[in-house]
């Protein structure tokens, strides 16, 4: 490998200011995983159709397997790991996904709690069709998607009666 494979990358993630060195060939999730131990994020087909891989850049979603770490650069990142307002607490998406039981193995439900993140945030008063379109990139064998569709309604709920 040249000198010429590695960048200088100067990026947020979930509030923290990174200043790293990467291989041009990195992918964002490969970078937040392995250089940032950030495992939140999963890699599922690394093809940008499972949805696992799911963040947001600049506050909009992305396929971490099919974004390279230099296109992050000087840019912001929010992960799963971001989400929650402390160690102990959930945020009201997750504590819907808790309530409405959201998930099962939990391996899609990274990448989906980031995508009806940003949903949420543009749509706070979405039907469920809405909702499942906004979820149709995002792939989950075990749940059948009604108890995401449903987390995901009760989200909104709760977000509009606490003015979030």
């Amino acid at each position: 490998m040249t000198d010429g494979d590695m960048h200088e990358v100067s990026l947020t993630v979930n509030g923290v200011q990174y200043d790293e060195t990467v291989e041009s060939r990195w992918s964002l999730a490969d970078f937040l995983r392995h250089k940032l131990r950030l495992t939140g994020t999963h890699l599922g087909c690394e093809h940008g159709v499972c949805g696992a891989c799911t963040v947001l850049l600049n506050g909009r979603s992305v396929r971490g397997c099919l974004t390279l770490a230099v296109q992050a650069n000087e840019k912001s990142v929010e992960t799963v790991e971001g989400l929650a307002p402390t160690e102990t607490e959930l945020n009201v998406l997750q504590q819907a996904f808790w309530e409405n039981h959201g998930l099962q193995c939990g391996f899609c439900t990274p990448g989906i709690l980031m995508t009806l993140t940003e949903f949420l945030r543009d749509n706070p008063d979405p039907s469920e069709t809405e909702v499942r379109e906004a979820l149709s990139g995002n792939i989950c064998r075990c749940t059948g998607y009604q108890g995401i569709v449903a987390a995901a309604m009760d989200a909104a709920e709760k977000l509009r009666n606490s003015g979030q």
